[in-house]
């Protein structure tokens, strides 16, 4: 069982939880999960809230392999009308902001967020770190080789579990030693990582147990599905929904979802399993 301190709100998490995904970018690889007014993004919002997911993740910015990054004054316009919005109209649901701006953060945990979700583990931002530490909020520490541009541009390990770990172990220490309490570990599924790497990353996911944090598991409709299946992000979901599965069986705390209705449902069935 783990315990996050969501600004004063605790989430427990003695079960594997979702994290719905909303999208307020023109440009998401999966076109579904884009969402730019903001009554879209309500209705979103309620739908999977009712889904049964436990927090519902925000982004601005589209993190696609060869995307380029906009600056955080666009970003802050894109998410904080819909963080104000969803907090103030389901105050009961914990809201992740998916952004590697520390300004982003900053505005976002003020309209109501109470996580970051940060994909570049602090590297873009140099300020990143030290600001979630001041905001005393959990932070989703997740591996990436490269940035969002280039990141699948040849990616290469020698051994790519061994350094995916290596890494969590190096970065956690210096996130406690900065004052960061509650820290949410992602190994970065598709950013900077080949079908293979996947698979294998996947296949070892039991490993990052050792780190007696919570594991978030982030594969809804990737590539890694589509090619492997000769299929688009649109018919992801069966796939999606069978390595979900595998995750969950090998030790993954938290589902990243577009769909959160099928996710709640393989938690629950995984759930008599494990």
């Amino acid at each position: 069982m783990f315990t996050l301190n969501c600004k004063g709100r605790m989430l427990v998490v003695d079960k594997p939880i979702v994290m719905g995904i909303i999208n307020t970018t023109p440009d998401s690889f999966y076109k579904d999960s884009r969402r730019t007014a903001l009554d879209e993004i309500l209705f979103q919002a309620e739908k999977m809230i009712r889904e049964g997911a436990a927090i519902i993740d925000v982004g601005g910015q589209s993190s696609r392999p060869g995307s380029g990054m906009i600056g955080p004054e666009e970003e802050i316009k894109r998410v904080i009308p819909a963080i104000v919005e969803i907090s103030t109209r389901f105050p009961e649901i914990i809201i992740s902001v998916d952004t590697f701006y520390s300004s982003v953060a900053s505005k976002a945990v003020a309209a109501g967020a109470s996580v970051v979700n940060d994909i570049s583990a602090g590297a873009i931002d140099a300020e990143m770190i030290k600001t979630v530490a001041g905001l005393n909020v959990p932070y989703v520490l997740m591996h990436m080789q490269g940035t969002p541009l280039i990141m699948q541009q040849n990616p290469s390990y020698e051994d790519v579990t061994k350094e995916v770990l290596d890494f969590f172990i190096f970065k956690t220490a210096e996130l406690r030693e900065a004052g960061i309490k509650d820290i949410i570990i992602d190994p970065g599924f598709g950013f900077g990582k080949t079908i293979d790497h996947n698979f294998e990353l996947l296949k070892n996911l039991g490993v990052f147990k050792i780190l007696n944090m919570p594991l978030l598991l982030g594969v809804s409709r990737k590539s890694t599905i589509s090619k492997t299946l000769g299929i688009t992000a649109d018919e992801g979901l069966n796939g999606t929904t069978v390595l979900n599965t595998v995750g969950l069986l090998k030790g993954a705390s938290i589902l990243r979802v577009h769909d959160v209705k099928e996710a709640v449902e393989s938690v629950k069935l995984v759930s008599y399993l494990i």
